[in-house]
């Protein structure tokens, strides 16, 4: 894969700059995208010295008229675009007595709305390629605390498959359903309750997550389909639902 380029969401932090990482690290360019230019520019930097090309693009997913051209920037920036990584989102708090309706915009806005352009736009645009995107192992079943958030990436999931079927034979549209990875920024340090749940018995990494990344760019005979890196956690929680 060395020589494609790469365009990853919320590249900067957490689960999408260990993403960055290891794509670098298979020779593969990457497009940043943060919510500041300087924040992107800066971690084109970091990347450069993995001895890849790196180009900051910045932009604001709840503003569509800076992520309505996102793609065709990176494109421009770094002359072509072989991989989409849909990794930003935002979550917080609410429980469904509490989530008000522009909490649900908000969510959608980012979590959903934002990368199916982005993958409309990479299927026009770049023509072919490969697209990943970023969910939840919650989708298995239910988040009570984070309702608006895990709607979102319901609906994500399912447009990872309809979109799998629209773009294909040129475009693969597939996903990652991370577990316990990263709790929520601010929310202390992990999930003591839920981590006695997991098959695996304890919390998975970024790099968990960049290794699945690395496997559905490599691949050319998978698409729509939805990968849970969870340690089996979605499992449980099915069962739990099930048996309710």
């Amino acid at each position: 894969m060395r020589g494609r380029t790469a365009l990853i969401t919320g590249a900067v932090r957490r689960i999408g700059r260990a993403i960055a990482f290891r794509l670098a690290d298979e020779g593969i360019n990457i497009v940043v995208h943060a919510r500041g230019h300087g924040a992107a520019t800066e971690f084109c930097g970091e990347l450069a010295g993995r001895g890849v090309k790196a180009y900051a693009a910045a932009a604001d997913l709840e503003k569509p008229e800076e992520y309505g051209n996102l793609v065709e920037r990176a494109l421009n920036a770094a002359g072509s675009l072989d991989i989409l990584v849909n990794n930003a989102s935002i979550i917080h708090f609410g429980a469904i007595e509490d989530i008000d309706f522009e909490s649900f915009v908000r969510h959608m806005q980012v979590n959903a709305w934002a990368p199916f352009v982005l993958i409309r736009d990479f299927a026009r645009l770049a023509g072919k390629g490969k697209v990943i995107n970023l969910l939840d192992s919650g989708i298995s079943g239910f988040d009570w605390g984070h309702v608006a958030y895990i709607l979102s990436k319901h609906a994500l999931s399912v447009l990872t498959k309809m979109t799998a079927v629209r773009f294909a034979p040129a475009v693969t549209v597939n996903g990652i359903s991370p577990g316990l990875i990263l709790p929520p920024e601010g929310t202390g340090g992990g999930y003591p309750r839920r981590l006695a749940r997991v098959p695996l018995k304890r919390r998975g990494t970024p790099e968990d997550i960049a290794e699945a990344a690395i496997y559905l760019a490599r691949s050319d005979y998978l698409t729509g389909e939805i990968i849970n890196v969870d340690g089996g956690l979605s499992l449980m929680e099915h069962a739990e639902w099930t048996a309710s």
